[in-house]
């Protein structure tokens, strides 16, 4: 028989393939997800609303069963099924917790118990939750040293600390590893290894939920606010849901109401906080795409780089910024410069004889037709400085894709978030454009 090539026919194609690409697959058969559910049922959890799934764009996640409501309960998890530091403590690592001086952190008790766990392998009690967790982690810290380079500066610094404060946590805790030993028959190192401990760390920074604990005589007085939640912890971020979140001291269950109505079948988000791509990558590991709160972040250096030649007692209006705090935090977002970047350029562009208006420039005030004009012109310089630099970052990951086929995932990550400043300078220099046409 001939297959249908009509007009109508193409139409439905279309309409099933934006369908499929936008719908959810199931994943509730897989036998981890079978083994997880068994798991949290003894554990007296059961879910009739969300089933986990596969999502084009945001990989693994919750899909909805049926159409969730405003203010609706979309997940009430028992604190049985909670992993936290009074986990840790009754179990068998607790009396060596409980020995050890100075007292271990929160953080470090939750690492600790998790790289044991997964040692631990068909004989740990919690392998159904380990099962689904990530294998790896897309956070700085594992990212590769080229790869961490591709990232805009202001990122790069928090990534490279990020790094250097991992690496301080394995090195200082290596000692109460070590006291370990009599519960394992292999080498303490090879078990407790930096990359055990970074796969420990990386888990419980992307994925507890917080959960604020009474202190504790054995552990450190660092707050105790961490919670892995098996299950829960598949829900993904977006920024346009909004959630209540927290632990139910009454039902003694964590739960989450949502106030943001889902279509049945889609994909069942909540909202980590209204947070950038760069904090998004940073502590989480991933970009959202579109992301309201995006932004492009303009250093102190790069902000006098394009400063007119002429521009006069600049340490001194440098100074101002510093303690007036008008110096961190000036931007680029979807609608044009920040209100803070536009008057940290107008205050740095003041002419001698304005200069004693400066006060006037940081509550908003316009001081002058020349000072609002300088001052959007650095702005469009700076802007335009910055999408001719990420251009050619973007031409560097293009490159490396073709050459790096084993950093494709890290380096298509970079690409993402590239681009989403891409978009955001260009959508400013239109903004500014617009704003320059009233001086012309």
């Amino acid at each position: 028989m001939k297959n249908g090539g009509g007009r109508t026919s193409r139409i439905r194609r279309r309409k099933l393939f934006r369908s499929s690409e936008s719908r959810g697959v199931n994943e509730s058969y897989k036998p981890e997800f079978i083994e997880l559910k068994k798991w949290l049922k003894d554990r007296r959890f059961e879910d009739a609303t969300l089933i986990p799934a596969h999502f084009p764009g945001t990989g693994r996640g919750l899909m909805s069963k049926t159409s969730l409501q405003e203010g609706q309960m979309i997940i009430s998890l028992p604190e049985s099924c909670l992993l936290t530091t009074d986990t840790v403590i009754r179990s068998y690592l607790g009396a060596y917790i409980a020995k050890w001086q100075p007292p271990p952190s929160p953080l470090l008790a939750l690492c600790t118990f998790l790289v044991s766990e997964k040692h631990a392998g068909d004989r740990s009690p919690w392998k159904p939750y380990l099962e689904v967790l990530p294998k790896a982690y897309t956070c700085p810290v594992c990212l590769e040293p080229e790869v961490v380079n591709l990232l805009p500066n202001p990122l790069k610094t928090k990534a490279w600390e990020q790094r250097s404060h991992v690496q301080e946590f394995f090195s200082s805790s290596r000692g109460f590893f070590s006291s370990l030993q009599p519960l394992f028959s292999e080498a303490i190192e090879t078990i407790f290894s930096y990359r055990a401990l970074r796969w420990a760390w990386c888990t419980v920074n992307t994925r507890a939920v917080y959960m604020k604990r009474p202190p504790q005589l054995c552990l450190s007085p660092e707050p105790d606010t961490c919670a892995l939640a098996p299950y829960l912890d598949l829900l993904n971020h977006s920024p346009d849901v909004q959630v209540k979140a927290a632990f139910n001291e009454e039902t003694r269950c964590y739960e989450i109401r949502t106030a943001t109505r889902c279509g049945k079948h889609k994909e069942v988000f909540i909202c980590y906080g209204p947070h950038d791509n760069h904090r998004l990558l940073l502590e989480y590991g991933f970009v959202s795409v579109s992301n309201p709160h995006a932004c492009v972040y303009v250093s102190k250096d790069i902000l006098v780089k394009y400063l007119p030649s002429t521009a006069k007692q600049m340490n001194k209006k440098i100074s101002i910024l510093e303690d007036q705090d008008f110096i961190e935090n000036l931007t680029f977002g979807w609608d044009g410069p920040s209100w803070r970047l536009l008057t940290a350029l107008k205050l740095l562009c003041l002419e001698a004889e304005e200069f004693v208006c400066w006060k006037k420039v940081l509550l908003g005030e316009i001081i002058s037709d020349t000072n609002e004009k300088t001052s959007l012109d650095v702005a469009q310089k700076i802007c335009c400085y910055f999408i001719e630099e990420t251009h050619a970052v973007l031409r560097k990951v293009s490159r490396m894709k073709e050459e790096e086929v084993a950093l494709m995932n890290q380096l298509t990550l970079v690409e993402t978030l590239q681009t989403e400043e891409l978009k955001i300078l260009q959508a400013s220099a239109k903004a500014l454009t617009a704003l320059q046409t009233a001086f012309t």
